[in-house]
């Protein structure tokens, strides 16, 4: 069966080893716009997303075809070989061996897209 249509958004939130502050705001939105088309082409659509020095954000509505850990990993797998190719972070870039990721309601996206959007004012705190 074919499925025409699909609600299926999750909140990512992928970590830098050791939490470490690798990623610098200087690459923050090259980074940002290259996870948005590994997301995209993947039959998925990006909502927010924000990379903080030491983890990232990003809310997707994921194809029924990819489970959450199977899109996480080509998200973190894909990422990792652009900034350690393009050398955004100082030394080798790692993220932790697992990732988070929350479903998310669809009357909940609004306000989980303003959080993360919110992430630097809300790291402030």
């Amino acid at each position: 069966m074919k499925i025409e249509y699909n609600n299926l958004y999750t909140h990512f939130i992928l970590i830098t080893q050791n939490r470490i502050a690798a990623i610098p705001e200087k690459n923050r939105e090259r980074i940002e716009k290259y996870i948005t088309g590994i997301v995209n082409n993947n039959n998925s659509r990006l909502y927010s997303i924000y990379a903080n020095p030491e983890h990232v954000h990003f809310l997707v509505s994921r194809s029924p075809k990819l489970s959450e850990e199977i899109l996480a990993t080509i998200v973190a797998e894909s990422a990792l070989k652009f900034i350690n190719d393009n050398k955004f972070s100082i030394g080798i870039f790692a993220w932790q061996q697992s990732a988070s990721a929350f479903s998310v309601s669809k009357s909940e996206v609004d306000k989980v897209c303003k959080y993360i959007l919110n992430q630097p004012e809300h790291h402030k705190k």
